[in-house]
C-alpha cells in the first residue's frame, strides 16, 4: 500500500542494527528518521538509466495494482532471472511523496538479511516514478488459500508453520523499532504454492519507526485488520501489529474475517466493541490451543497483548510437524535467522532429502502491491452459495482508499 498521509509527530531515533548474518557494520546508523517515523537515508544506488535497458516486462496480467503503484513481472536480460518491478508514482494527490518511497526502501534495506521479508534488488527513478525491483514470489498471496474451499484451504499444520515464519519476521522488525501497520493476507506472499513454500512479508508503505519514549498517532491500515487503538486515535506501538496478526491467524484458520461488517461503520464498531466469535462449525476442526493463541492477541488493551516473542513460545507453536523453512535453511548453509526456533533443527534428514527436489522451485519470490483491500463476507462458502462466489471475489479486489484520518468520532468507543 502506498502511504498518502502527511508525516507528523516528533522524530524517533534510528533503528538498532539487526543481528544479521553478513550485515554491514554500523549500516543502520547511516539512516536518520524523519518526523512521523519515516527514514530518509538509503544505501541503495538509485539508477537513472532507462529501466528497459536491463529488464524486459513479462507479457500477461499485472501482478498487482494500487492507486499509486503497479507491480509487473520482469526478466533481467543478462541473467534471465525473474523479478517483480514495483512502479510507484512520486506525486500523489498533488503532493510530492518521494520521501515516503525512500522510507520504504530504507526499511527493506534494514531487513535485507531476514529470510521472511521480501528482498530489494535495485531501484530506478524517472521524472514521475520510482521503480523498486524486488524478489519474485511464485506462490502469490496467502489470501488465495484463505478464500479457497475447505479441501483446498490451509490445514492447521500449514498455518502453524507459516505463522511461525510471520512471527519471526515481525519479531525482527519490532526489535529494530519497525511497525508494519498493514499486516494482512494480501501482504504475505508464498515462495511457492505447491508444495507450500515459505512466506515473504511485503509492502512497507505504511510502516513506521517507533521510539518507546515518544508517541505516534495515525489512522492507517486496512479496516478489517486495524487495532482498537487506531480507531480511538491512541498511540501506535508494536502491539498494533500483534492485533493484526491475531486477525490474520483467525482468517488463515477459518477463512472468515472476524470483525467484518456490512460496511466500514459496522466493522469499526465490531472491533471497538470486541464482537468476535470463537464457536460454530468453522471451529470444529480447529484445536483449542490454536484458539487460545488467537485470544492472546485479540485483546483490546495493547499492553495486554502477547508480543511476537511471547507468541513464538505459545504451546500451539512450540511443537511443529515440519521444519520452519523449506528453502532458507539450506540456502543459508544450515544457518537460520536469529529468531528461528530450535525445532527447525529437529527435522529428520530423510524429510529434507525428500523435499530437496522441491526447494529449487520455492526459492523464487514475488512482491504484490495491494492498496487497502476490503474483503467481503465469509470467505469460504457452502455449495449453495457457490453461484455467487465469483461475484463476491471480484468485489474483494475493488481496492479502497487507505484508511487515513477518515474515521468519524462517533464510531470511537
Amino acid at each position: 500500500m502506498s502511504p498518502e498521509e502527511k508525516p507528523g509527530g516528533p522524530p524517533p531515533p534510528p533503528p538498532q542494527a539487526g543481528r544479521c548474518r553478513g550485515a554491514r557494520p554500523q549500516q543502520q546508523q547511516q539512516q536518520q528518521p524523519r518526523r512521523g517515523g519515516l527514514l530518509s537515508e538509503i544505501r541503495t544506488a538509485i539508477r537513472s538509466e532507462p529501466f528497459h535497458l536491463r529488464y524486459r516486462l513479462s507479457p500477461g496480467r499485472e501482478l498487482g495494482r494500487g492507486k499509486f503503484a503497479v507491480v509487473k513481472k520482469c526478466i533481467q536480460k543478462d541473467t534471465e532471472k525473474e523479478f517483480a518491478a514495483k512502479f510507484m508514482r512520486k506525486r500523489r494527490k498533488g503532493q510530492d511523496c518521494r520521501m515516503e518511497i525512500i522510507h520504504e526502501i530504507a526499511v527493506l534495506e534494514l531487513a535485507q538479511c531476514n529470510p521472511w521479508v521480501i528482498n530489494l534488488h535495485e531501484v530506478y527513478e524517472t521524472a514521475t516514478e520510482m521503480i523498486l525491483v524486488l524478489e519474485y514470489a511464485a506462490g502469490g498471496e496467502i489470501f488465495d488459500q484463505c478464500v479457497a474451499e475447505r479441501e483446498e484451504a490451509f490445514k492447521e499444520k500449514d498455518v502453524k508453520r507459516l505463522m511461525k515464519q510471520i512471527l519471526e519476521g515481525v519479531s525482527f522488525l519490532h526489535r529494530n523499532n519497525v511497525v508494519h501497520l498493514d499486516l494482512k493476507p494480501q501482504n504475505i506472499l508464498l515462495t511457492s504454492k505447491s508444495p507450500l513454500g515459505d512466506i515473504k512479508i511485503v509492502d512497507f508503505g505504511l510502516s513506521r519507526i517507533m521510539k518507546s519514549s515518544e508517541e505516534l498517532r495515525e489512522i492507517m491500515g486496512t479496516p478489517e485488520y486495524v487495532a482498537p487503538e487506531i480507531l480511538s486515535y491512541d498511540p501506535i506501538s508494536t502491539a498494533t501489529d500483534m492485533w493484526s496478526i491475531g486477525v490474520l491467524a483467525y482468517v488463515m484458520l477459518t477463512g472468515i474475517s472476524p470483525f467484518l461488517g456490512d460496511d466500514k461503520q459496522e466493522t469499526f464498531l465490531n472491533i471497538s466493541q470486541m464482537n468476535v466469535s470463537y464457536s460454530g462449525e468453522d471451529f470444529d476442526l480447529i484445536s483449542e490451543s490454536a484458539v487460545d493463541f488467537i485470544k492472546t492477541l485479540l485483546v483490546k488493551k495493547p499492553e495486554d497483548r502477547a508480543t511476537a516473542e511471547e507468541c513464538l513460545q505459545h504451546p500451539w507453536l512450540e511443537q511443529s510437524d515440519e521444519p520452519i523453512s523449506r528453502a532458507w535453511n539450506e540456502s543459508a548453509g544450515g544457518e537460520s535467522s536469529d529468531v528461528t526456533q530450535q525445532d527447525a533443527d529437529s527435522a529428520s534428514e530423510k524429510s529434507v532429502d525428500a523435499e530437496k527436489t522441491e526447494e529449487d522451485e520455492s526459492i523464487v519470490t514475488e512482491e504484490l502491491i495491494v492498496v487497502a483491500s476490503y474483503t467481503l463476507g465469509q470467505c469460504r462458502q457452502s455449495e449453495k452459495e457457490k453461484a455467487t462466489e465469483q461475484k463476491a471475489i471480484s468485489k474483494r479486489f475493488k481496492f479502497e482508499e487507505p484508511l487515513l484520518q477518515e474515521i468519524p468520532g462517533e464510531f470511537i468507543y
